[in-house]
């Protein structure tokens, strides 16, 4: 049991929970009308938290094993425009699902693979691969919008599926986030995969030494993170009813500012699941509540970024404190 803990419990994580916390006990005394905590607002924040926290889990991951994937802002509209366009074909919706998938997790191979082979930083590849795969999503959409509802029911299985809710109360979107943390929390902290995850983000050359192939582990990342871009693409197109060529649009840095405010380092090597998981809903709740506060719209972007900085200046400066 203690050995349960420890693994899923970093300090890091630790003191994003602790944050955590506290961030949710000042928004919710200091909300305008104590808002925060009302179930509308609730709701609220569990149908669209996942919207980041999902493709967070992925860029988290990938950034332990010391590498950046930065066209998922282009992924996501690109699986998007994948499944819309599918259905509008009148496919089946099991194989509307499968293909989406597909173009996602091919898009995260390709990234691996250049990134791998031609030893270039993954921050400069996947930089172009955004740049290239939106311009092919701007053209082939030719920047409209398209509606969903034309092909797709109300009430069909795939919308209770993926944007659907639990006794009428618990949003479905939430349940998929959390059942992706436990899934990679349990490969990253419990799997040998994990274990070459980390080392692979250490000390590349000391895991190659140790026998690790570090580039099927770097590309099963890539491979992850395209995954689930097209899962929140998808279940985006759902849920708002429509595609937008703009979908994803600041989540490549998003996920990087999540995974760091969990206490994922930069360099590779250090962070969790748990601690990323955490950094999403800390990053959210903060954009949240500092909108029930009557902070200016235009202006929340730079009290998260400040908050950001912070977040990571604490974080670094009390794991030196502790020596962790």
């Amino acid at each position: 049991m203690q050995r349960f803990f420890n693994r899923f419990f970093s300090f890091r994580a630790s003191f994003t929970l602790i944050v955590f916390i506290a961030l949710l006990i000042f928004f919710g005394i200091f909300s305008a009308d104590h808002s925060f905590f009302k179930a509308a607002n609730l709701t609220a924040m569990a149908r669209l938290a996942p919207d980041l926290g999902v493709v967070a889990l992925g860029v988290g991951l990938l950034m332990i094993a010391g590498e950046f994937d930065l066209s998922v802002a282009s992924t996501i509209p690109l699986s998007s425009f994948v499944f819309v366009k599918l259905l509008s074909w009148g496919t089946p919706l099991i194989f509307c699902l499968l293909v989406t998938f597909f173009a996602g997790a091919l898009v995260g191979f390709l990234n691996g693979m250049v990134v791998t082979k031609t030893k270039l930083p993954s921050f400069i590849v996947t930089l172009g691969t955004m740049l290239f795969w939106r311009g092919l999503v701007f053209a082939a959409s030719r920047m409209m919008p398209i509606g969903i509802r034309a092909w797709l029911d109300f009430g069909s299985w795939i919308e209770n599926m993926f944007v659907g809710s639990v006794f009428g109360v618990i949003p479905v979107q939430i349940l998929w986030l959390l059942f992706f943390a436990i899934v990679l929390g349990l490969l990253l902290h419990f799997h040998k995969f994990g274990n070459w995850v980390y080392v692979t983000g250490d000390n590349v050359t000391a895991a190659r030494a140790m026998g690790v192939n570090t580039d099927g582990v770097k590309i099963t990342c890539y491979v992850i993170v395209g995954f689930l871009c097209s899962f929140m693409g998808m279940m985006q197109n759902i849920r708002i009813e429509s595609f937008a060529a703009n979908q994803g649009v600041g989540f490549e840095l998003k996920a990087i500012a999540s995974s760091v405010v969990g206490g994922t380092v930069l360099s590779g090597g250090i962070g969790s699941m748990l601690g990323i998981f955490l950094g999403t809903l800390t990053i959210h709740i903060i954009e949240n509540g500092l909108i029930l506060m009557g902070a200016p719209p235009f202006g929340i972007s730079a009290f998260i970024g400040a908050a950001i900085i912070i977040f990571a200046v604490l974080n670094v400066a009390a794991a030196r404190v502790s020596g962790k």
